[in-house]
């Protein structure tokens, strides 16, 4: 009782909203309890908490995590008492009794978790209060497809793991009866190790400053699917067929087991670490007609994906993140003259998903010439630990970092950090004209000790802050397999000294290299916080896109701390899901919140959301899209409004211009792997069928012919069996709800 008593001071849960009067939750005759976790002393929200709910009046448990911004969300329950409980590492385990739950009600239960490696479960009797549906929070991206993690059931899911890597993937909660007395950090109450991943927080920061623009052109659906730019009746519907030559890679020697072209039996590629987010759930209007994400401009997912098919295995279903896949896509969206964006809208009756419109959103930013690039200084910090000592890694980053010096000029400048057990310079800041000292510097790397990641990002640092460019950029560059197994071992203790070299202008990027003992966790997360950006290279091919075709875009930023949000209008929509973007979900008061951080887009880069809609009666408009982005300098951010006129859905898949077609089939074949329960109807046969209708010249561009390669080694290796079938049958699938697993 003392130590009950001393929990509930020390405030395990407070701050409870007022009771308001409770509405039905819309179209389910069942109720859902939502809330927010913070963490009690730093008062930010605490990501991936498992949340569990019992009742004797449930089948089983629910469970759920929360989400990028604290939130969780258990819907579709039915009426009793119930009990959540409320579990991450690091942080005290909590427990909330006597949660009654009438029928058609939706309560809030807020949590604040103390941070404590061991302690006993608190549990406080009270009920929590009823308050409206429609005050519910919007972004959280927690359902019931998210129960049990049951993305990432597939054995193998993360591969070995071992004590030193830099983050950890969560594994599955054990089950749990209704009621639980005591528990250690780290063990579920059947004693079962559990390890959760601490992922970075939001870190505020605003600083006064205005950027005045506007958005001009007028909307012509009869020309295609543009709002402004790309007409789809001009040649190539705006993309260019042809893509410059690429330099052939060398042949690939010394592979060791963890990447040889076949996995260990039983397994997938050894020590590969990746984070499932789960999938959005579908979202009634009523209840939140805003949908708000902050831009992802990143592609390793996608060409991870790549690496794993070619080498004979299905990519981990966490590694998959949709977004990632349409992004890695030329939608040959034109840009805007006089705006820093132009936007793209089409949408069309959905192949998967009966009664549902495909929404395609695609926004460019504005373009910069490659000779009005501003000058730079790029410190590149190289692993060259033991882990690297592959043709594919160490060997593969070399011959891209030769294909960026030559096309580096006398604008820029060149400094070389490497890291095993320490690190050190290699190279001061060299003129890119001085392209012998630089390649020469190059072809000297060679792999020594183990993996001091801290070490090598501080003299990185170091190096960039001493010869800062003022108005120029100041980039560090990352070239790893992501493990870190010396100095900071865990991804969050990166997460603050990243977070202000960002502020001070000195932006980070992250590249990846290798299959196998390879941390993708870490890599992504680093560029986000670091406001850079994240790619993979898996052969020379990718290097040459990353460092040559779009070598302005990855270096020079144009708008940062860029939101997108859709306002539904709810007289005509009537559900709605995001596709993709589970990690960078926010809540609909964060999108004018300058002080949240958000992504970085590049000059010329694209970022492109694909929704699903259930129309509720025809209507003039969809809905409204808003962009809130900052300039590149930092300072008060600006709004962009644009309606989403319904006239640009059209009546058949065949009817939409290719590059909406192209972006679906990308998005649908990211669903097909990681197993989202919306495509199930979508077989590989139908899937290919659609890649073929994409149409000329599309079809026929190297990238999408790839792509359609990609799905069709993803037909002969995929075995699984479909995880929703016993209990809930394609032939009778419902098309609004992911049903509850027994």
């Amino acid at each position: 009782m003392e130590r009950s008593a001393r929990g509930l001071l020390c405030g395990l849960l407070l701050w409870m909203g007022a009771p308001a009067l409770a509405q039905p939750d819309a179209g389910t005759g069942t109720s859902v309890i939502i809330g927010t976790v913070i963490d009690a002393q730093s008062r930010q929200p605490v990501p991936e908490v498992v949340v569990t709910a019992t009742s004797p009046n449930l089948q089983g448990e629910q469970t759920v995590v929360t989400d990028a911004q604290g939130n969780y969300r258990l819907p579709q329950l039915p009426p009793g008492i119930y009990t959540l409980r409320f579990e991450k590492e690091q942080f005290k385990p909590y427990a909330r009794a006597d949660i009654q739950l009438r029928l058609n009600r939706t309560i809030r239960v807020n949590v604040e978790l103390l941070p404590e490696s061991v302690g006993e479960v608190v549990e406080i009797i009270g009920t929590p209060p009823t308050i409206d549906v429609g005050s519910t929070t919007g972004g959280v991206n927690v359902d019931q497809e998210f129960i049990k993690r049951i993305a990432v059931a597939r054995p193998g899911g993360r591969g070995g793991a071992s004590r030193d890597t830099a983050a950890q993937a969560p594994s599955q909660p054990a089950a749990r009866g209704p009621t639980v007395t005591q528990s250690h950090a780290g063990m579920s109450t059947g004693g079962t190790p559990r390890s959760f991943e601490s992922p970075a927080g939001v870190a505020p920061s605003a600083q006064p400053d205005s950027y005045g623009v506007s958005i001009n052109g007028a909307t012509s659906p009869e020309n295609g699917y543009v709002v402004d730019g790309l007409s789809t009746n001009a040649p190539a519907y705006g993309i260019n067929p042809s893509t410059p030559p690429i330099p052939e890679p060398l042949p690939t020697s010394r592979v060791r087991a963890s990447e040889r072209t076949t996995p260990p039996k039983g397994r997938s590629f050894f020590d590969m670490y990746f984070q499932g987010y789960g999938v959005n759930p579908t979202v009634m209007t009523e209840e939140e007609r805003f949908s708000t994400f902050s831009v992802d401009t990143d592609t390793a997912a996608y060409t991870m994906t790549r690496a794993y098919l070619e080498r004979g295995a299905l990519p981990e279903e966490q590694a998959v993140r949709v977004e990632e896949f349409v992004n890695s896509f030329d939608y040959g969206y034109t840009a805007a003259e006089d705006a820093p964006f132009s936007v793209h809208v089409e949408g069309f009756p959905s192949p998967a998903r009966k009664g549902y419109q495909v929404v395609h959103i695609g926004v460019k930013a504005r373009e910069v010439r490659r000779h009005e690039r501003k000058p730079s200084h790029l410190v590149f910090v190289i692993d060259v630990s033991g882990s690297m000592n592959l043709e594919n890694r160490l060997g593969l980053v070399k011959r891209a970092l030769r294909l960026l010096v030559d096309e580096l000029d006398e604008r820029d400048r060149v400094s070389l950090v490497v890291y095993g057990s320490e690190a050190r310079q290699v190279l001061g800041p060299t003129s890119a004209e001085d392209k012998d000292v630089l390649l020469d510097a190059i072809d000297g790397l060679t792999t020594e000790g183990s993996t001091n990641a801290q070490a090598g990002l501080e003299l990185g640092y170091r190096l960039a802050a001493k010869h800062l460019r003022k108005g120029g950029i100041n980039r560090v560059i990352l070239c790893s397999d992501g493990v870190a197994n010396n100095g900071i071992t865990h991804a969050y203790g990166i997460w603050d000294r990243v977070k202000d070299q960002a502020k001070k202008g000195i932006t980070l990027s992250t590249v990846g290299f290798g299959m196998g003992n390879y941390n993708d966790v870490l890599m992504e997360r680093l560029s986000h916080v670091g406001e850079g950006n994240y790619a993979y290279v898996d052969k020379l091919e990718e290097a040459h896109r990353i460092f040559v075709r779009n070598l302005t875009g990855t270096l020079q930023v144009v708008a940062k701390d860029v939101k997108l949000q859709v306002e539904f209008d709810p007289e005509t929509v009537l559900r709605y899901r995001l596709i993709g973007y589970e990690n960078r979900m926010l809540t609909k008061e964060q999108f004018a919140d300058d002080r949240v951080d958000a992504g970085e887009v590049g000059a010329g880069h694209t970022v492109t959301a694909l929704y699903e809609v259930k129309l509720r009666e025809p209507g003039d408009t969809l809905g409204t899209l808003r962009i809130r982005y900052k300039a590149p300098e930092g300072g008060d951010s600006r709004l962009l409004e644009k309606p989403l006129p319904s006239r640009l859905l059209r009546p058949a898949y065949g009817r939409a211009a290719p590059p909406t077609r192209l972006s679906y089939v990308a998005a649908a074949f990211a669903e097909k792997l990681r197993g989202s329960y919306w495509v199930r109807p979508l077989s590989y046969a139908a899937l290919v069928s659609l890649w073929e209708e994409v149409g000329q010249p599309l079809k026929g561009r190297s990238d999408v012919m790839e792509l359609g390669a990609l799905i069709r080694r993803a037909q002969s290796l995929d075995r699984r069996e479909d995880r929703f079938e016993r209990f809930a049958p394609v032939s009778s699938m419902d098309f609004d709800r992911v049903p509850t697993v027994p």
